[in-house]
């Protein structure tokens, strides 16, 4: 099994990338969604860690983002918790498609987490930075505090380019990513 990685800024289009590879997908981001909608056991501690913003099952991201901007630290609390579960998904990601050729990883924190393998396929994905923004910006529950807290815990964009094997040039349309990625996908099979 190759294990491709996806790295870029946040609002580069990651996910939207992923998907257009055409294997399995594991979307970190989707699954923290799941785990807040979902898993009793995660709400329980976070409700123990951080009384004063979490109330309710299912957790509320409002809730989420409120302890984040109030502390800090409660970001690191956060991600104590969430990512062991995160962390869980993977592996039973991994076990299901263990007789794929390739899987996909769209996982924010990939290198800051220390989630990927020395064998890995790394695909930075580059995008204008007033694109990124423009697109950030029509989010529905967009906040630039939250966007600079998270930017803040991630490695130096150069630096996760650097330890790429390939670039995509993102520049949001899709002829122009289908085709890089099946330039990248062709040398891969190779």
């Amino acid at each position: 099994m190759i294990r491709v990685g996806i790295l870029g800024d946040i609002g580069s289009g990651k996910s939207f990338i992923a998907n257009k590879f055409g294997h399995p997908v594991f979307s970190a981001d989707k699954e923290v969604s799941k785990i807040y909608r979902t898993n009793k056991g995660v709400y329980f501690k976070l409700k123990k860690k951080l009384p004063k913003y979490i109330y309710s099952f299912p957790v509320r991201k409002t809730e989420i983002t409120k302890a984040i901007l109030a502390n800090n630290q409660n970001l690191n609390k956060i991600v104590t918790i969430v990512h062991k579960e995160v962390r869980r998904k993977l592996k039973l990601f991994l076990k299901k498609n263990k007789r794929k050729k390739i899987i996909i990883l769209d996982i924010p924190l990939l290198l800051e987490n220390k989630i990927n393998n020395k064998k890995d396929v790394l695909v930075f994905i580059e995008s204008k930075k007033s694109e990124i923004y423009k697109r950030l910006k029509r989010r529905k529950n967009f906040n630039i505090n939250l966007f600079q807290k998270f930017k803040k815990i991630q490695l130096k964009l150069d630096f996760k380019k650097k330890k790429s094997h390939y670039i995509i040039k993102n520049n949001f349309t899709k002829k122009s990513v289908n085709k890089e990625i099946k330039i990248i996908l062709n040398k891969i099979y190779k």
